[in-house]
C-alpha cells in the first residue's frame, strides 16, 4: 500500500514539475538576432520579381537606458567597441553582409559574396568596411583563422571602404537597426540607425 503512495505522490510531483517547466518562458537573448534584406536589378511580373537579393544578418543589441551610446571626443566609439579596433555593428557574432550581384560603393566595386561587415567609428566620420575575415559561429578564443564579433579584426583582409553620410535623429531607436532605405531598380543606400545617430552608405548595382 505505501509503495502505491509513493508511487503516486512521485507521478503527482513529475506533473507538477513538468508543468512549471511548461510555464517557465525560454530566457530571451539580450541582442535578438536580425536580418535586413532587398532585392534589386530586377522586375516584377506575375507576382514575381527577379532581381538579386543582398541581405544582412546581425544581433541588435538595446539602448536599455544608456545615453550617447556611441560617446564624444577622444571617447567616441569606445563603447560599442568595447575594446576592439573597429564595430562590429552589431552584438554577439560579426555581423555579416551577403550580395547576389556585384555593387558599387563609391565608385568601388565590392563583387557578389559574402563578408563580414564592420564600422571605423569617428565623431561624424563613419567607414563601411567589407571584409573578407570569416566569422565563428561559437566565441574560440584559440581560434585565430576566423573573428568573433571584431575582436582580432585586422585590415589586410579589408575588400572594399567607403565613407558614411552621419546624421542625427529627432528621436532615439532603442534597438540597432540595419536596413535598407530609398532603394530602386539600381541601387539604395544601406542605413544603421541607433540612439539619434543614422548613417548611411548609398550603393549602385555594378555595371
Amino acid at each position: 500500500m505505501m509503495r502505491r503512495v509513493f508511487g503516486i505522490v512521485a507521478m503527482i510531483s513529475g506533473i507538477a514539475v513538468t508543468t512549471l517547466s511548461a510555464q517557465t518562458p525560454a530566457a530571451r537573448p539580450l541582442s535578438p538576432p536580425g536580418t535586413a534584406a532587398t532585392q534589386v536589378g530586377g522586375d516584377l511580373a506575375n507576382n514575381v520579381y527577379s532581381g538579386n537579393w543582398i541581405e544582412v544578418t546581425y544581433s541588435r543589441p538595446l539602448l536599455r537606458q544608456r545615453v550617447n551610446i556611441f560617446g564624444a571626443g577622444a571617447d567616441y566609439g569606445k563603447t560599442v567597441n568595447a575594446g576592439a579596433p573597429v564595430w562590429r555593428a552589431g552584438a554577439n557574432q560579426t555581423t555579416r553582409f551577403k550580395t547576389e550581384v556585384a555593387l558599387s560603393f563609391g565608385g568601388k566595386t565590392l563583387p557578389a559574396g559574402e563578408y563580414s561587415m564592420f564600422v571605423d567609428l569617428k565623431p561624424n566620420a563613419w567607414t563601411l568596411i567589407f571584409s573578407n575575415w570569416p566569422a565563428q559561429q561559437k566565441y574560440d578564443a584559440n581560434d585565430k583563422t576566423a573573428l568573433w564579433g571584431s575582436f582580432g579584426y585586422t585590415p589586410d583582409k579589408d575588400v572594399l571602404r567607403t565613407p558614411m553620410k552621419v546624421e542625427a535623429l529627432a528621436f532615439s531607436i532603442d534597438e540597432l537597426t540595419i536596413n535598407f532605405v530609398d532603394v530602386t531598380k539600381t541601387g539604395g543606400r544601406l542605413a544603421i540607425m541607433w540612439d539619434k545617430t543614422l548613417a548611411t552608405a548609398a550603393f549602385t548595382v555594378a555595371k
